[in-house]
């Protein structure tokens, strides 16, 4: 009876926060996806790059935050024959296009700072500076309400991601345009949109990688195997070995294993080892969901569980 309360709490737990990141993502929609019309047509009247990057950075961030904002809808449908696990790891791949769409990004930045230092074009910095301060000031914002969400959670990581990557452009922007305003060198526009373009290229490899990680169901960066197996030996009663050990997250809060035990005696209670097994896994590693499979007479699975 205990149990289903503290599964159920659990349960209505996660619920709440899968609803109030997606509260936080659409608010940061609504504002990013506004400003950016903003910011696109005071870049064209101003010629500048960093505000026209910070643009573009802005259009692909409304699209990431219109897909993060899906994902969060499209992962709260149950599991059915065709998606046994549900649809929650939709949250990862969101993350992983996301990634590769601040990529994208920054090769465009990139060419287009090349280009205006090969033909360098007039600047209104005083334009340019009063559109990038409002941006400033949305970005912040934007930024401040996916902070507070769930830091664990790819989706809400890699929109975080996107919108510190604007809040850095609006600064170089700021920055680019009092240098205008004070000397008139044009050039600090796409050297500082570069400079910008490098800090978004490490998160979002970082992102990429991380997310890909996950796809790819590797075992969390965290854990070492090895030192679990002979945790579980150690602890758990009637536990002779541990083989053909799988780790993996369906989402990084979401882990998941599979794993073979052989038993020391085969008069051991089979179910009272995969019970100590499985309350162990859970209280100290956080796996949840585990399949454990208990060996008496050597490994059923041969060749598969050296």
């Amino acid at each position: 009876m205990g149990h289903d309360h503290d599964h159920d709490h659990a349960h209505s737990l996660e619920h709440e926060a899968s609803t109030g990141n997606f509260n936080r993502v659409l608010i940061a929609l609504v504002l990013t996806g506004s400003f950016m019309i903003v910011e696109v047509i005071g870049g064209i009247i101003s010629g500048s790059l960093a505000l026209l990057a910070d643009a573009g950075h802005m259009l692909t961030d409304t699209m990431a935050l219109a897909l993060a904002a899906a994902a969060f809808h499209v992962s709260k449908r149950p599991a059915n024959g065709n998606l046994t696990y549900g649809y929650q790891r939709f949250q990862i791949l969101a993350a992983f296009v996301n990634g590769l769409s601040l990529l994208l990004i920054v090769g465009w930045i990139l060419f287009e700072a090349v280009e205006r230092f090969m033909s360098p074009r007039d600047i209104l910095g005083e334009t340019m500076l009063l559109v990038a301060a409002a941006g400033l000031v949305v970005n912040l914002v934007c930024f401040a309400v996916l902070h507070t969400g769930d830091q664990d959670n790819l989706n809400i990581r890699g929109a975080a991601l996107h919108v510190a990557g604007d809040l850095l452009g609006s600064v170089a922007a700021i920055v680019a345009a009092v240098v205008i305003i004070y000397t008139g060198w044009t050039l600090i526009d796409p050297l500082l949109s570069v400079a910008v373009a490098f800090l978004i290229l490490r998160s979002a490899w970082v992102l990429v990688k991380r997310s890909a990680h996950v796809l790819l169901e590797g075992a969390p960066d965290w854990l070492d195997v090895s030192a679990m197996q002979d945790r579980i030996v150690d602890a758990v009663p009637g536990v002779h070995e541990i083989h053909h050990v799988h780790v993996w997250g369906l989402t990084p809060q979401q882990l998941m294993l599979t794993m073979h035990v052989s038993i020391s005696d085969a008069a051991t209670s089979q179910s009272g080892v995969v019970r100590g097994v499985k309350k162990l896994l859970a209280a100290e590693y956080g796996i949840g969901h585990s399949t454990i499979e208990v060996d008496v007479d050597g490994c059923a699975d041969d060749g598969a569980c050296s």
